[in-house]
């Protein structure tokens, strides 16, 4: 669920005429070439200075802005907006996706630039951060969903916890509601602006690996070879949501019996999916899970009952507890740059959308020694606050968390096993060298002109290059050689 922010902003330049702000395509990025063929496409090079005048009015910032966006969204665009090419003409982006992660990029750099006050030109970069701010609030009022909240349900145990936590250093400035079509959720008690912090949690209530370092459990399990530090802390949850004593009692209280998720779909379910690649999916998690189970249990509990007292450790309460962990788990950088997984108490109220408010949530503040959910985009009162657990295929949100997402999923897409050679690629053609293909449903293509049919064009091109490569080489000679007159 977690995402880390990266600025691609690397520097900015000031002038007596103004100042500049540079926007650059770093050569780490796994898809330098095809981004570099697309922004040379456009125009523009892999850095880019954009410059602002001192005495910009409003429309003068507006056209920079805008070209700061053409640039940004070709940066952010990710594998599967770019094979798929899906630029909304009539909208004016790639994916809501890709437009906040944009917007909020070029926001983040220059509310860095202010919060310095060492540039002399203090009013070209709030000018900016303004029109920035206005554009976020526009593109979040079309892309805002509408939630049933039912308020018949009191969530006795929800607020519970948000007290212990708030006891305990956790500051909210949202509340626990019943959402209807999502179960629980998360919902805004005030307007919320761009970079106000919705949520912030001390790390001293994270549930990480420490907590089994810590613990007896730690002594035996930590010499078992190729024991994973995120199976220790669900081996170990297991065990400490029956403890009446436990810190985190308020916490496990709060959890559900039952998650439904597809690993624990029944016969009914499982008959209607019979013959679909979600089943697949989902029966080859479930056999991984009950090797991993059998891999452990009963000898744990046999050497070690004291430790692993069997009627904690049944397959159905391991069955549990790893719906818990893929459903409810965050991977978070620490103070210390380590990547850990954890449970987050109150966090994990916070729903999924294709659309969120929250994007980038996955670094502790070593400043005050806790993880924070700014907003990405506006929330107003009543609202539910949503974040975003990941770039995930609708299947993949069925078998893991048990929901389906609303609207239209872009990552909804099928790898096509093809086996792609070195010769069928081209160093000349970037955007034509794809060494893997996709596909996904036709009525979220743009194209539907004759001879592309609703098709992604790299898989288009591939196929025709195999059925007919000696037209197709004929072909790129002519165009490489058009480009090199």
């Amino acid at each position: 669920m977690a995402d880390v922010e990266a600025c691609s902003s690397r520097d900015s330049l000031e002038n007596g005429d103004g100042c500049s702000l540079v926007l650059e395509l770093t050569e780490d990025d796994p898809l330098f070439h095809k981004k570099k063929k697309l922004l040379n496409d456009k125009g523009f090079g892999v850095k880019e200075q954009i410059h602002l005048q001192s005495s910009m009015c409003p429309d003068s910032i507006s056209n920079s802005l805008e070209t700061m966006l053409r640039i940004g969204r070709i940066i952010h665009v990710d594998e599967v907006e770019l094979y798929f090419g899906e630029f909304d003409t009539q909208m004016g982006f790639y994916s809501p996706r890709n437009e906040l992660e944009t917007l909020n990029s070029i926001l983040a750099r220059v509310n860095t630039l202010l919060s310095r006050q060492m540039h002399k030109k203090m009013n070209v970069w709030q000018g900016l951060q303004a029109a920035i701010i206005l554009k976020i609030q526009e593109f979040g009022n079309q892309i805002k969903e509408v939630a049933r909240i039912d308020k018949n349900y009191t969530c006795e145990k929800e607020k519970c916890l948000v007290q212990w936590g708030e006891s305990n250093g956790v500051k909210t400035k949202l509340e626990i509601a019943y959402v209807g079509g999502a179960g629980r959720g998360a919902v805004a008690m005030e307007d919320l602006r761009v970079g106000d912090i919705a949520l912030e949690i001390p790390v001293s209530i994270i549930l990480s690996k420490d907590l089994v370092h810590k613990s007896d459990m730690y002594n035996v399990l930590g010499k078992i070879e190729g024991m994973s530090s995120e199976t220790m802390l669900l081996l170990w949850s297991m065990k400490e949501k029956h403890n009446c004593g436990s810190k985190f009692k308020n916490y496990f209280d709060s959890l559900p019996k039952e998650f439904h998720t597809g690993l624990s779909f029944g016969v009914d379910a499982i008959m209607a999916l019979e013959g679909t690649l979600l089943l697949e999916e989902i029966m080859q998690a479930k056999e991984h899970l009950r090797t991993q189970y059998d891999e452990l249990f009963p000898r744990l509990c046999n050497d070690y009952p004291d430790i692993f007292p069997p009627k904690f450790y049944t397959w159905e309460q391991f069955l549990w507890a790893c719906e818990l962990f893929y459903s409810n788990s965050m991977k978070i950088i620490f103070a210390d740059g380590k990547l850990r997984t954890c449970l987050i108490p109150i966090a994990g109220f916070l729903n999924h959308s294709l659309n969120p408010h929250i994007v980038h949530y996955g670094r502790v503040d070593s400043a005050t020694n806790s993880l924070k959910f700014p907003l990405s985009r506006p929330c107003n009162i009543g609202e539910q606050c949503c974040l975003s657990y990941g770039n995930f295929s609708t299947s993949h949100l069925i078998t893991f968390y048990g929901f389906s997402p609303q609207g239209d999923n872009r990552y909804d897409v099928i790898p096509i096993d093809i086996d792609v050679g070195q010769a069928d690629c081209f160093e000349d053609c970037p955007m034509s060298n794809w060494t893997t293909h996709m596909v996904r449903g036709t009525w979220l293509s743009k194209n539907h002109n004759i001879f592309n049919y609703g098709l992604p064009s790299p898989l288009l091109d591939y196929l025709r290059r195999v059925r007919n490569p000696m037209q197709y080489e004929k072909t790129l000679v002519i165009f490489l050689s058009l480009l090199h007159m």
